[in-house]
């Protein structure tokens, strides 16, 4: 802390050693080598004095363009700028230049120490920011806005150490292509992102895509809410029973840890689906206390067969998107993070309230955030979404893409849109009057979709679209594979 009582260390005091940064350039203008070994991660705007950070980056583009960066030629550069007393004239780079020759094998060391304390100049920073904006705060900010902005700054200087990533090279993306290719081939096209569980829905996406946001929208009780859960419960079960250290010819991969946001239902709710479901017990059932004492003892070995899940439930009400993504950020830090689910989009409020007028915006504030979070995190992101009534008025009730609320923002910011349809739903509620010729037809109609579902793909940017059915069982608000006879 400063003398004067200032509040914040004067700029003078910031964390930094000069020493290291004219070593390094030191060692860079003696072998230029020494700049290739450090030029990936050490920037100019990581010096801490400025005439270092100019010097440095005189070197990277004299040294990218092929040409030797040494006192001589730094000279003429900056000679040619009319900055050369600015950098303490050619007497200083010969500073620069003395005992380099031993210095040169520890410029990776020197490198890392002046990115190590360019971080902690920008978390200095960072803090003065927090303080300064709780201090400065208009009495009508919300405390828990300013919570999730610093939130965010940390996160962003903890995977980074800067405030912006910037460009990355073309070979960088090349080889993540490359791998991403590999990983599909050695998994015979299958499965190449992270598995739903459901073989042919598996098939027609090559399982869920880091990056990707994934839209799974249904007209209430098609089972909207069931497939989401379901495919974050068979994530999180592969990750339980996959650890670690799997074998590495397992085509499969190996689950992962599950982010469930569940806005409309509570925690217990959703457990007592998943319990349901892996104990094979009705969850109204279970609701009512009507089980016998094999179902409870049933219920009891699936409880503890479950309790080392690594799904984690969030069931805030009504959560604004900042504070959602501040939660996966952290989730992500702590436990690490392989998918997110949301139930549902519409339930998720934007970080600034517009209206009922502008509810369009919001949601395309919503999606485009969901959107770059998968990206930052680098994981998909399946977020449920209503249908509006038109789906009703139909005679083919099957929904389309048209049929999304507010369906411009979330058509344009999904990678792949899902829908669930039952027609059993539907035809079953159609029944007509016993005994003539149209009941028996309708009875027949019944008996051919009962216990079956359509997941229609009806976007997906990297893949076909198409229907894959499925089987679901109501008992247990379970889908499962359909039984082919291939």
């Amino acid at each position: 802390m400063a003398d004067d009582g200032e509040a914040f260390p004067a700029v003078a005091t910031a964390p930094h050693n000069l020493e290291a940064e004219q070593a390094l350039l030191g060692a860079i203008l003696y072998d230029n080598e020494a700049y290739v070994r450090v030029s990936e991660r050490l920037k100019a705007e990581h010096f801490y004095d400025p005439v270092h950070g100019r010097i440095y980056a005189a070197c990277a583009q004299l040294i990218g363009k092929g040409r030797l960066a040494d006192g001589v030629t730094l000279k003429e550069h900056f000679q040619r700028d009319g900055a050369l007393a600015e950098i303490g004239g050619a007497s200083y780079l010969l500073i620069l230049l003395e005992n380099a020759a031993r210095l040169t094998v520890h410029a990776s060391d020197y490198a890392a120490q002046i990115y190590d304390l360019h971080v902690r100049r920008q978390l200095i920073q960072v803090g003065q920011q927090i303080t300064s904006g709780a201090e400065n705060a208009a009495l009508e900010s919300d405390a828990e806005a300013l919570i999730t902005e610093a939130e965010q700054r940390l996160f962003t200087l903890a995977e980074t150490g800067s405030a912006s990533r910037g460009f990355s090279a073309f070979e960088i993306a090349l080889a993540h292509s490359i791998q991403s290719a590999a990983i599909a081939y050695e998994t015979k096209g299958e499965v190449s992102g992270l598995s739903t569980g459901y073989i042919d829905l598996d098939r027609k996406m090559g399982g869920l895509h880091p990056s990707d946001l994934i839209i799974l929208a249904g007209r209430p009780s098609m089972g909207k809410t069931a497939l989401a859960a379901n495919i974050a419960f068979n994530a999180a079960r592969a990750r339980l029973e996959s650890p670690v250290g799997q074998a590495e010819d397992d085509e499969r991969p190996a689950g992962g840890i599950v982010a469930f946001f569940s806005l409309e239902m509570s925690g217990e709710q959703l457990a007592t689906r998943l319990l349901s479901d892996y104990a094979e017990i009705e969850s109204d059932k279970i609701r009512r206390g009507a089980i016998d004492k094999a179902q409870y003892e049933r219920l009891l070995d699936a409880s503890r067969m479950l309790q080392s899940l690594p799904l984690h439930i969030d069931e805030t009400g009504g959560i604004p998107i900042n504070q959602l993504m501040a939660r996966s950020r952290r989730l992500s830090r702590t436990h690490g993070l392989d998918l997110i689910v949301i139930d549902y989009l519409q339930l998720v409020t934007a970080s600034k309230s517009r209206g009922e007028a502008n509810r369009v915006q919001e949601v395309s504030e919503i999606t485009q955030n969901l959107k770059a979070l998968a990206k930052e995190l680098k994981v998909p992101v399946i977020a449920l979404s209503q249908l509006s009534r038109q789906v009703e008025s139909r005679p083919d009730k099957r929904p389309m893409l048209s049929d999304l609320r507010e369906s411009g923002s979330i058509e344009q910011d999904a990678d792949i849109v899902l829908f669930v349809y039952r027609e059993e739903y539907y035809l079953s509620r159609e029944e007509p009057r016993m005994g003539t010729e149209e009941h028996l037809k309708w009875q027949r109609d019944l008996d051919s979709v009962r216990n079956k579902a359509e997941i229609i793909i009806g976007k997906q940017r990297h893949g076909p679209i198409g229907t894959v059915e499925m089987q679901f069982d109501s008992r247990f608000t379970r889908f499962s594979n359909l039984a082919r006879s291939d």
